[in-house]
């Protein structure tokens, strides 16, 4: 195990919660970054932009690897943001009933040593059951998934709204792919078993 902090650049409690999986210590970190799209920026490009952008901005003091990460929705080639209110979380699962959408989730390590990134694009795909206004009203009164990108927990109730997934990944789909930080730590001498 190398002396280097871990630092995850999120304050996000979901990420938080993947990356205790890994049982390893680490902080976080606010990171400073302007997360607003470039013109005609491809949802790849702008995921592995944001989570570079944001490991690379976090300010720390000691030797560290800073992680970063940024997730996108998409249907029909359009990004779909959180929804911030039962209507728009309504509004959006219709959309996505029948669907499949794609999440499109960038991880970046940033040596603050080295001044190196690694980053990497993982892709997850969701195929929606077909549901019923009803379903979904139910869905979002009992989960309100309202900051979650396609308004949707999967690792809770969100699951019965899935006909299947298909990833490598599955944390990938909640916003951190653990499977590729393990390879990226592990190539920064931080093993994680």
């Amino acid at each position: 195990m190398t002396n280097y902090q871990l630092v995850l650049a999120s304050t996000s409690p979901f990420r938080q919660q993947l990356l205790n999986k890994l049982a390893i210590p680490f902080i976080t970190a606010d990171p400073e970054f302007d997360e607003t799209p470039f013109e005609a920026e491809s949802p790849m490009a702008l995921v592995q932009r944001l989570a570079i952008g944001k490991a690379q901005s976090c300010q720390v003091s000691k030797e560290s690897l800073i992680i970063g990460s940024d997730q996108v929705c998409v249907i029909d080639g359009q990004i779909i943001g959180k929804p911030h209110t039962r209507e728009k979380a309504i509004e959006q699962l219709m959309r996505q009933s029948g669907q499949s959408i794609t999440f499109y989730t960038g991880l970046a390590l940033y040596n603050t040593v080295t001044k190196k990134t690694e980053s990497k694009l993982d892709t997850f795909v969701v195929h929606f059951r077909q549901l019923t206004q009803q379903q979904i009203e139910s869905y979002v009164d009992k989960e309100q998934p309202f900051y979650c990108a396609g308004s949707f927990k999967s690792e809770g109730l969100g699951i019965a709204l899935f006909e299947r997934l298909e990833g490598k990944d599955p944390n990938t789909l909640i916003g951190l792919p653990l499977i590729d930080l393990v390879d990226m730590l592990s190539s920064q001498g931080m093993n994680v078993l």
